[in-house]
């Protein structure tokens, strides 16, 4: 039976210290009717200590979607794993705060980071996708893990 710190070993091994495209799906608010609706994209992001990090602008329309409900969901198809939490828009990139995690999101995104982002404008931020549930599911494999981040145990 796998632990809990297998999984966040697994999940360091597949997504850590490295570029994942995921799907992030936020809640947004349709002003014409004001029907609740799911708001899918997809995104480039760095995975360290349960959370995942995206570098963006605060004017998008998922930044714009975080502040009124901080609710979010992800999904990387490829290796099978989804989860929710609880996204938090940490500021400016190059405020004094993030100098740690901007330094990684750099390296990281080396390729196209400075193509994609500018941070001399205030607006480009850090989003942190926090953690709470996480599902490895592979029908293929037989095999089903729920991970709850934050009773820190394994389902």
């Amino acid at each position: 039976m796998m632990t809990y710190e297998k999984a966040l070993q697994d999940l360091n091994e597949k997504f850590g210290n490295k570029d994942n495209l995921l799907s992030l799906s936020t809640i947004a608010l349709d002003e014409v009717n004001g029907m609740v609706r799911p708001d899918a994209r997809i995104v480039d992001a760095y995975y360290e200590d349960e959370a995942f990090y995206v570098v963006t602008h605060e004017v998008t329309g998922k930044m714009q979607q975080v502040a009124k409900n901080p609710n979010v969901a992800i999904c990387i198809i490829v290796d099978n794993f989804t989860a929710n939490g609880v996204a938090e828009n940490l500021g400016w990139v190059c405020d004094e705060k993030n100098e740690d995690i901007i330094k990684k999101l750099r390296t990281v995104f080396a390729e196209w980071y400075y193509v994609a982002n500018n941070e001399e404008d205030k607006g480009t931020c850090i989003l942190r996708i926090q953690l709470k549930l996480g599902l490895w599911n592979d029908p293929h494999a037989g095999t089903r893990t729920s991970i709850d981040f934050e009773k820190k145990s394994i389902g």
